[in-house]
């Protein structure tokens, strides 16, 4: 059985399901495991590690006193968190079709990527970045993202270890512009957070890629090393003209927490700024729905209730909310099962409800077969998303469904 318990609670002999928090900022590589060792536990207290999911069946259960959570208790919570956020959900203007702003995007992508490879490759050299090429790329950006987010934000997940660096600037862009829309910012402003999150990591260049890309747990040592990034970007951008503050603050804070446990300044509450909030939002998501040479992607649904079950102490209660109104419930890319036993693909957002959103579907779990490819609008349908889907599960490369 699984529960989530406090750390405090937590003893040699229990078996580790899951840490809760972002895998970024904990000492394990490996998700689960047995608590065996002094140094592991002692290493749960030294990261200020709050809470852990353990399972019973595979190690010591906690003392009855002890306050637990249970895993369906934790599902029904966030699952209610998540409808509450959809029924506040605005609408929106009508949008470009996605299929047709498909097109665009890529566009955009690739070329965006083009520029963002020899920017910072010049700034790696000791060049100057070149904000005017970097204000017409998150322009470009900036419009695919009015026209359809769904377009652009389900291309830049299709990364790989190799240009993951660039394409999470790109993505984290345009992450942060579909943000700061549904928070009502002006205009100018907005572009001004596309900027930052296009920079917000531009830092990693100094650390060397054997740190980066290491497949395994970190050192003490390379862990200080891989949390030096906020300020050597800082540093970088400092100097650079153009560059506003917001960008500077993103850059420098988007792994701060709430309640004052991130880096680099330990900053919390009110003394974080609205922009470091929406880049900390952002910043994780996508890390999170990457795969990486040293970890497995999540998929886009399972990522939002991760962030919901990490919410606590780490993310803003309105940004969070904010941005799982601006990418969906059922963010583009997440495999659901509906109420009519068929598998389907969300491919992109209705403007009545986040919990309708279009969808391709493409199997049947009844007879277990693949079926015709169907689209459908499920705010117009009779069907609906009894719930999300694990692809291992079902056996299923998501990358080839969405090209049937």
């Amino acid at each position: 059985m699984l529960k989530k318990i406090k750390s405090r609670d937590v003893q040699l002999g229990m078996y580790v399901h899951e840490v809760c928090g972002s895998w970024m900022d904990n000492p394990f590589w490996k998700k689960s495991f047995k608590l065996i060792n002094d140094k592991d536990l002692r290493a749960i207290k030294d990261y200020n590690i709050k809470e852990i999911w353990i399972d019973t069946d595979r190690g010591l259960d906690v003392a009855n006193e002890a306050p637990v959570v249970t895993d369906e208790e934790e599902k029904n919570h966030i699952n209610t968190a998540m409808h509450e956020i959809a029924t506040q959900h605005k609408i929106h203007k009508p949008r470009v079709p996605v299929k047709e702003e498909l097109v665009r995007a890529r566009k955009v992508v690739t070329d965006a990527k083009k520029d963002i490879i020899v920017m910072f490759n010049d700034a790696r050299m000791g060049k100057a970045v070149n904000m005017d090429q970097a204000s017409n790329l998150v322009d470009d950006i900036n419009q695919s993202i009015s026209r359809n987010s769904d377009a652009l934000l389900s291309l830049v997940r299709l990364k790989n270890a190799n240009n993951y660096t660039y394409m999470h600037s790109i993505a984290v862009s345009g992450l942060m512009m579909a943000l700061g829309k549904e928070l009502g910012l002006d205009s100018d402003t907005i572009q001004e957070v596309g900027m930052a999150g296009l920079m917000h990591d531009i830092g990693k260049l100094y650390i060397p890629s054997k740190i980066l890309n290491k497949v395994g747990r970190l050192t003490d040592a390379e862990f200080v090393i891989m949390k030096s990034h906020p300020f050597q970007g800082w540093e970088l951008l400092k100097n650079t003209s153009d560059v506003t503050e917001i960008t500077l603050d993103v850059c420098l804070h988007h792994h701060e927490r709430v309640d004052g446990e991130g880096y680099p300044d330990r900053l919390s509450g009110n003394e974080l700024s609205l922009y470091a909030r929406m880049g900390a939002v952002c910043d994780v998501y996508d890390a999170i729905t990457s795969t990486r040479c040293y970890k497995a992607s999540w998929e886009p649904a399972e990522s939002l209730r991760k962030m919901a079950e990490w919410k606590e102490g780490q993310f803003d209660d309105t940004v969070f909310s904010a941005f799982v109104k601006a990418i969906g419930v059922y963010p583009t890319g997440t495999l659901v099962k509906l109420k009519t036993g068929r598998l389907a693909l969300v491919v992109e957002q209705t403007k009545s409800s986040l919990l309708k959103p279009i969808v391709k579907v493409f199997f049947s779990t009844n007879s277990m077969v693949h079926i015709m490819p169907e689209l459908l609008d499920l705010s117009l349908s009779p069907d609906s998303i009894i719930g999300k889907e694990d692809p291992l599960h079902w056996g299923l490369d998501l990358t080839k469904i969405s090209d049937l």
